[in-house]
């Protein structure tokens, strides 16, 4: 049965950096499109950054040149390096898999069909 953990969130004032991490199990991580969510609170749940089996990346507008997605295909392990962090980055964040072969660069949550069950980060002023 695939299954997604992610581990890494925290609080941390604003400038600091966090590197969220997500195992996968159950399946091959690296043969599909993967990719980083986050929900805040009263928010929907966006699209933060999404890799694909040969490394393609997006990554939405507001992290581009802060976050770096990145996987690990011998730990099958999925990564968010995150730095100059600002308040505006609070929420949870969730790893989430497409699955299925498909293409998932446009960011869309519907896209995903396996997810985790989050990691809390929270960036104080």
């Amino acid at each position: 049965q695939e299954q997604l953990v992610e581990s890494g969130g925290g609080s941390v004032q604003a400038g600091g950096s966090l590197r969220l991490s997500c195992a996968a199990s159950g399946y091959t991580s690296s043969t599909y499109c993967m990719g980083w969510f986050r929900q805040a609170p009263g928010k929907e749940r966006e699209g933060v950054a999404t890799i694909d089996s040969d490394g393609n990346t997006s990554y939405e507008e507001s992290v581009k040149g802060r976050f770096t997605i990145s996987q690990d295909n011998a730990e099958n392990t999925l990564y968010l390096q995150m730095n100059r962090l600002n308040p505006e980055d609070t929420a949870m964040y969730y790893c989430a898999a497409e699955g299925y072969g498909g293409w998932c660069h446009d960011l869309r949550a519907w896209r995903m069909h396996f997810w985790g069950k989050g990691t809390l980060v929270t960036i104080s002023s």
